[in-house]
């Protein structure tokens, strides 16, 4: 074999390698970047989910503001406006909890 051949074979395993390490930066990157934060947001909402009280006031998704009139495994029965109509909403459809417990930080 030439110089040149063996040059060429080894200059192709090092392209191999960097492309290697180039998508392990990304895949990393993406990783500390957008799973990471959004898996601690999901964990902060599942929280705030599961310690609802009658009496909440809470925001759903769709806007609608009310008090929480009762809570069953995987539902939340609101009571909104004056006129006192229930609506019945699933716990992933709450976004905010408004009302601040003792012993909760207000941010």
């Amino acid at each position: 074999m030439s110089a040149l051949t063996l040059f060429s074979a080894a200059g192709a395993g090092a392209s191999m390698w960097s492309t290697i390490i180039m998508f392990v930066l990304v895949i990393v990157f993406f990783y500390f970047l957008i799973i990471r934060p959004q898996k601690t947001q999901e964990k902060k909402e599942k929280a705030m989910r599961d310690s609802l009280e009658i009496g909440d006031e809470v925001i759903t998704n769709g806007g609608i503001v009310g008090i929480i009139f009762s809570i069953k495994d995987d539902t939340v029965l609101i009571e909104t406006g004056s006129d006192r109509s229930k609506i019945r909403v699933m716990k992933w459809a709450i976004a905010k909890n408004l009302t601040v417990h003792e012993g909760e930080e207000s941010k």
